[in-house]
């Protein structure tokens, strides 16, 4: 693999897309907080930064944990617009994996292997359009910003927002190479039932918390058929909600005194966390009043917004316009998933999800993206690049 991986890096440093994500799938980045031995983002951060070096873009690579790094990089253009172009550089873990995770392997017309399509794949997308500019012809000024954790608490975004400027972005996200402006947001709730242990021969001294939890989770159906009655969101439908685990009890002879079930809402833009809490408030309480026994309280344990950039922002029918340019289908369509362009859009950045590959392949034992949609996007993303540098579409840039 050590000759393949040298190949791989000097292609790469031509700027060649494929090369570049076959690059990046040889080097592990698995999120040390999602899989036993996951060494981090350290030698990604480090291969991203040399190729960003090399090509002209001053590069800095600042810790958002200890051994966890950012890379962001910086190139001079002409004027008056900053464009970031923005990915993650960890995975999710191997565990499980059908093919080798790291060999890199092109089969037929698909690179295989963890991180091939989320999101190595447009990494290398923006990498190569990164190259393409620095190289020539007139482009508007770059940020490209790489980070860490994604997959898990987005430590590496959080991080970057306080200390990135820009006027508009492109997440090369995983969209089939549709423009997606808006995603939905999640507020991940965690309930507590409280009962009482008694011998399970003597009801009269139990109470069963994990009863209780289940009077609670099936109101949830009523819920979410509310949900599906309200006004869909043009692009993203309807809030969903589902309970993602629950657990209690000691043994089957205990009435058990606790029960804890976690719930993920999944939210449109602007919808706040406290307004779900409230909800799912009133259910308890509708619970509690029939069953007076029952000891419950919700908190939010986490909770990421849902934003969206209108759809005729310049971001959205520019990457439209070069999509159209290159031939390739221009569609708008809605992120079902959240992803850190929130924190972009929180911070008065328009960001939009634009990527090669499909998230129903992301995470998956055998994930992979066609090699094609890897040169698609770059070359998208280029073009789009040079038309906010004033170059016509029409010019076949790129």
């Amino acid at each position: 693999m050590h000759n393949d991986y040298d190949r791989y890096f000097e292609t790469a440093r031509a700027g060649d897309p494929v090369a570049i994500a076959q690059l990046l799938v040889a080097t592990p980045s698995v999120n040390p907080s999602l899989g036993v031995g996951g060494e981090g983002e350290a030698r990604i951060a480090a291969v991203a930064a040399n190729l960003l070096g090399t090509w002209g873009f001053e590069v800095e690579m600042p810790e958002v944990a200890p051994g966890r790094p950012n890379v962001l990089a910086r190139l001079e253009g002409t004027g008056d617009t900053t464009l970031l172009l923005n990915g993650h550089l960890d995975t999710v873990g191997v565990d499980g994996m059908t093919i080798p995770p790291f060999a890199a392997q092109i089969v037929g017309s698909r690179l295989i292997g963890r991180g091939a399509c989320d999101m190595k794949g447009g990494l290398a997308s923006l990498l190569a359009a990164a190259c393409r500019l620095a190289l020539e012809g007139p482009r508007p000024h770059l940020v490209v910003l790489l980070t860490a954790d994604e997959e898990h608490a987005s430590l590496g975004m959080d991080h970057a927002v306080r200390e990135v400027e820009a006027d508009l972005a492109v997440v090369c996200e995983p969209t089939s190479l549709a423009v997606m402006p808006a995603h939905k947001g999640f507020v991940w709730v965690q309930a507590v039932f409280e009962g009482r242990a008694a011998h399970g021969s003597l009801p009269s001294e139990g109470i069963d918390a994990i009863r209780h939890a289940a009077l609670f989770v099936s109101e949830l159906d009523r819920y979410a058929e509310a949900l599906g009655r309200r006004s869909p969101h043009p692009l993203l439908g309807f809030g969903s909600i589902h309970t993602g685990t629950i657990a209690g009890g000691t043994a089957p002879s205990v009435y058990p005194d606790r029960c804890e079930v976690q719930l993920e809402c999944r939210t449109m833009p602007g919808t706040e966390a406290d307004e779900v809490l409230a909800e799912l408030d009133a259910i308890l309480d509708a619970v509690r009043r029939r069953e007076p026994a029952l000891r419950g309280s919700i908190r939010v344990a986490l909770a990421r917004p849902g934003t969206e950039v209108a759809v005729d922002s310049r971001v959205v029918t520019g990457l439209l316009d070069a999509c159209r340019a290159k031939r390739l289908p221009a569609e708008v369509k809605g992120m079902t998933a959240w992803v850190d362009a929130a924190y972009l859009n929180e911070a008065g950045i328009p960001a939009v999800c634009f990527g090669p590959g499909s998230t129903a392949q992301a995470h998956t034992a055998d994930e992979w993206i066609e090699i094609s949609e890897i040169r698609s996007c770059a070359e998208v993303l280029e073009a789009f690049a040079r038309s906010l540098a004033g170059l016509s579409l029409e010019s076949g840039a790129g």
